[in-house]
């Protein structure tokens, strides 16, 4: 079927007519191939559980905008291939100033955006300027996050950018940030074209130097790339465009990838798995585990503003039965809110093992000895933390009923779930984590500081202490001290128990046999541009 109506698009091309709800028809831009036009046949079309939130990658936290944005956007440092360790990317050169506050970014000459406007450090500067002077805090909760506030606000570390020249670009820090390069390598931080800077543009109309450039977009169906002909990079990128297509249902999903209809998937069940391994038409995929999902509370609404109530539950928790039933395998307990790949894992936490004794106990201790009635937010979409987020939160229900809490199970459409739980409205809520950048600092102080509520520390959770161990490893250059700072800081953080982490998983992916060149990144996007069929 997916054949037939690329046949009739290529047909109709030369009349400019466009198909709907497949991809990109049309025009001079619809370059690519090498007679200038797409091949039907080199259009891989991935299937995803949900829609994109926004294709401005500064003004939203969730993987399915970012699997997008990351084929359009560039920033100015990369991750290597299968790590995070930094390559070049915009900038092919950097310096770091010896004290750590200066760092020189010599840039990629000769790259234009998707619109023809060139790239060059002034280009760097207003994308910077955009985010570092907004003060929009509800809009731009990366940037607040990962540089500790906007211009003018104390934690800010930035203190200037400024250019030196066409294609250098030189950055200037009030204190060190340790994990600055890292930072800035972030799908947040990719670089836009300053002419599509003014208003919303960006979320609807994406212009950047990526290797493939957008289309359309039919909201809850189909995103559209073309690849960008005029990409900087010799040679790539190797597809003809990338469409992005949602089948909410993860069987449904592997039906059509089974069917031919679609090239690549997420949010394969793990239960799946020996299907695929069994199709010789198809070939699994296993993302490197960098991610945490987790069981939020916020600690402002009573009465999970008690500390025993949030541990009683946290002792209801089988994590090993909600990985057994749902993960076959492919997870494993977590105990720490950053898995244990990370730099500062502190492994000698005990867990809090399920035990309703214990639960009881610590209930009766907070004055609910009965238990009570409560709201629980189940994920409505599969994410690599999360296969199946309504089926972990049934199990999850009916053990807290044994103690008297009676949990009613209560969803939205994804955008409007992380906007509402953002905002403080889910008394206790599904959601996880899959590290920006392989940095503690990402992980703790992005999802659990003070300076992050109302961005991305959803449970509103804060205490000093924390803080202060978080802004010291900042400011530490030394990482085994940094992971001293991090291990205490993870102490507290359990003692406190804003969250239940739950798992780190290994997220499988299901594609056909004849794709080539896919490499499943840690932090759960990568760029399709070396991306091939055989």
């Amino acid at each position: 079927m997916k054949k037939s109506l690329w046949t009739l698009f290529a047909l109709m091309l030369a009349l400019s007519l466009a198909l709907a709800g497949c991809s990109s028809s049309g025009g001079d831009s619809s370059k690519g191939g090498d007679d200038g036009k797409v091949d039907p046949n080199n259009v891989m079309i991935y299937g995803r559980g949900g829609d994109s939130v926004a294709l401005d990658p500064a003004v939203v936290t969730d993987g399915e905008s970012f699997i997008v944005t990351e084929q359009i956007y560039e920033p100015l440092v990369n991750y290597g291939k299968d790590n995070t360790d930094i390559v070049e990317g915009l900038a092919k050169k950097w310096d770091v100033s010896e004290d750590g506050l200066t760092y020189t970014f010599e840039l990629q000459e000769g790259v234009k955006f998707h619109d023809g406007e060139k790239f060059n450090a002034d280009a760097v500067i207003k994308n910077f300027e955009r985010w570092a002077k907004s003060k929009d805090e509800e809009k731009f909760y990366y940037y607040k996050s990962m540089f500790g506030g906007f211009e003018g606000d104390e934690g800010h570390v930035i203190e200037s950018i400024k250019a030196d020249g066409e294609y250098k670009v030189v950055f200037k820090l009030k204190r060190p940030q340790a994990p600055f390069l890292k930072n800035i390598a972030m799908s947040p931080f990719a670089i836009a074209s300053p002419k599509s800077l003014d208003g919303d543009k960006l979320s609807k109309e994406p212009v950047g130097t990526g290797p493939f450039k957008f289309k359309s977009w039919k909201p809850n169906d189909t995103i559209v790339l073309e690849k960008n002909a005029d990409y900087w990079v010799n040679d790539l990128p190797k597809l003809d465009g990338v469409t992005f297509k949602v089948i909410k249902d993860n069987s449904s999903r592997l039906n059509a990838l089974t069917k031919g209809e679609i090239d690549l998937m997420d949010g394969l069940n793990p239960s799946d798995m020996k299907k695929v391994q069994d199709n010789g038409k198809l070939q699994l995929f296993e993302r490197p585990s960098m991610n945490v999902g987790y069981l939020g509370f916020n600690v402002e609404k009573a009465p999970f503003d008690k500390k025993e109530v949030r541990q009683a539950i946290s002792h209801l928790i089988d994590k090993q039965a909600i990985i057994d039933n749902f993960f076959e395998g492919t997870a494993e307990p977590a105990k720490n809110p950053m898995p244990p790949s990370i730099n500062g894992y502190n492994d000698s936490i005990q867990d809090r093992e399920y035990d309703e004794a214990k639960a009881k106990e610590l209930l009766a201790k907070a004055g609910v000895p009965d238990g009570f009635k409560m709201d629980l937010w189940a994920m409505p979409v599969a994410r690599p933390y999360m296969p199946n987020g309504q089926k972990v939160a049934e199990a999850i229900q009916a053990n807290l009923a044994k103690v008297g809490i009676e949990a009613n199970i209560v969803t939205f459409e994804w955008g409007t779930y992380l906007e509402k739980t953002r905002n403080g409205e889910a008394p206790v809520f599904m959601l996880g984590w899959t590290g920006d950048n392989g940095d503690a600092d990402n992980f703790l102080y992005t999802l659990l500081d003070k300076d992050n509520i109302g961005s991305n520390n959803y449970s509103r959770y804060t205490n000093e202490e924390v803080h202060k161990l978080l802004l010291e490893a900042q400011s530490t250059p030394d990482e085994d001290a940094r992971a001293e700072l991090y291990k205490k800081a993870q102490e507290i953080i359990h003692e406190d128990a804003p969250w239940v982490p739950l798992v780190h998983s290994k997220p499988q992916l299901a594609g056909a046999s004849k794709i080539k060149g896919f490499v499943p990144h840690p932090t759960g996007s990568q760029s399709f541009a070396d991306t091939s069929f055989e």
